[in-house]
């Protein structure tokens, strides 16, 4: 693998792991800079993750248009510089205020996923684009299962550890671009960096007058939306209907994680020259809907450990609908496309908590007329068919690229 495309995976790893990686800290955290109880950590816990998601959102299209102007080295290797020195003051932060700081810069930084994304579609040719922005999604997925169990090792060595740990990721991260990263755009496809498009209404506006464009954001954004099911309420489904402990959570959310990476690391290739990318995308829904369902009615917890990693057989569905997206778009735009997307799946992390936890607490209440812990997997299965029925009716066209 080159080491360009080395760099690329291991930021969006290190995307992924700088969240989980101060999880396991922050109600500790939280309490000591407070001095609060347990439930009063929760709530500014709750306000630091949805600050996080609000900053993705306003600023992934601002990230994406940066880097069709100015180049995708230079915001890389400086957001990763950034983010060093953010996890550096979270480290030493005395107060909630300063804590809210860091999240709101981390936010930003992170937001550089949509120009890792670019990088991928500047160097694939169209049609291994999909399987590409599939190993971005196995980096992910990877982060996803690391950054919580070294959070949680390095938390016997106090709160400030895993902070630390995350600044120095970031920091050799950064050399390690700053020697290895070519720069991919170039005069022919460099533009303008404009703000009414560097916002997410000013670019899903732009990029919904293309034909075909605006029904597959809808689809992507549905998917995001009953995906994030898993984070918001697995933990608390887990302990109502099987009555789990955290380390039978956290591991099956490892499967979850483990499989998600093997699925978009190399199971997505094979699906790809099978179905193609149109054909992914249905098989995708089909196995999503039935997997939430599985698990919203199964009663067993050693049949939903199975079923977990089972669930992320669908996980095909995100990297083939990057694929026939940045196909509908010029070279010029890819920044300014994966910054949408970034914003879209931001968007689906502030919305689904409040929808999933609301459809939980509904549902397993006392006086609730039906008790179904599971009810927010029937809401995410039906979001799911939602989302098929629009590609379906709305298949995707060829069409030209987004003008500067």
């Amino acid at each position: 693998m080159r080491p360009a495309v080395s760099f690329i995976l291991i930021t969006v790893m290190l995307d992924s792991m700088g969240i989980g990686l101060i999880v396991p800290v922050m109600p500790d955290l939280i309490q000591e800079i407070q001095g609060s109880d347990l439930g009063t950590a929760a709530l500014w816990g709750g306000i630091l993750s949805t600050t996080f998601a609000v900053m993705q959102f306003l600023f992934g299209p601002v990230i994406g248009g940066l880097s069709d102007r100015f180049g995708r080295r230079p915001v890389l290797l400086i957001s990763l510089v950034v983010m060093a020195l953010d996890y550096l003051v979270m480290a030493v932060a005395g107060s909630i205020a300063l804590l809210m700081l860091g999240r709101i810069v981390g936010g930003i930084t992170a937001a550089t996923q949509s120009t890792a994304n670019a990088y991928m579609a500047d160097i694939s040719r169209p049609e291994d684009r999909a399987a590409n922005f599939g190993l971005v999604g196995a980096a992910f997925g990877l982060g996803f299962v690391l950054g919580p169990l070294l959070g949680g090792l390095l938390a016997e060595f106090g709160t400030r550890a895993p902070f630390y740990a995350a600044a120095a990721l970031a920091a050799l991260n950064a050399v390690f671009g700053y020697v290895v990263l070519r720069e991919t755009v170039t005069d022919d496809i460099r533009r303008p960096f404009r703000w009414k498009r560097a916002n997410p209404l000013g670019s899903f506006r732009q990029l919904g007058r293309l034909p075909g464009l605006g029904p597959l954001l809808i689809v992507f954004f549905l998917y995001q939306l009953a995906f994030m099911v898993y984070p918001a309420v697995w933990a608390y489904f887990g302990k109502e209907r099987f009555g789990w402990e955290p380390a039978t959570i956290g591991l099956s959310l490892a499967l979850f994680g483990i499989m998600l990476a093997i699925v978009q690391g190399g199971l997505i290739r094979w699906v790809l020259r099978l179905l193609g990318e149109r054909g992914t995308v249905v098989y995708g829904h089909l196995i999503d809907v039935a997997a939430f369902l599985a698990i919203a009615f199964v009663t067993s917890g050693t049949i939903a450990l199975i079923l977990t990693p089972i669930a992320a057989l669908a996980a095909v569905i995100t990297p083939a609908l990057q694929g026939i997206m940045s196909k509908a778009v010029g070279p010029d735009a890819q920044g300014e496309l994966q910054g949408a997307l970034t914003s879209v799946t931001a968007l689906a992390m502030i919305l689904s908590p409040m929808m999933m936890t609301s459809a939980f607490a509904a549902f397993t209440d006392t006086n609730a007329a039906v008790y179904m812990p599971g009810a927010p997997f029937v809401l995410s299965a039906g979001l799911i068919v939602v989302g098929l029925v629009v590609f379906v009716a709305y298949p995707p066209r060829k069409t030209a690229p987004v003008e500067g």
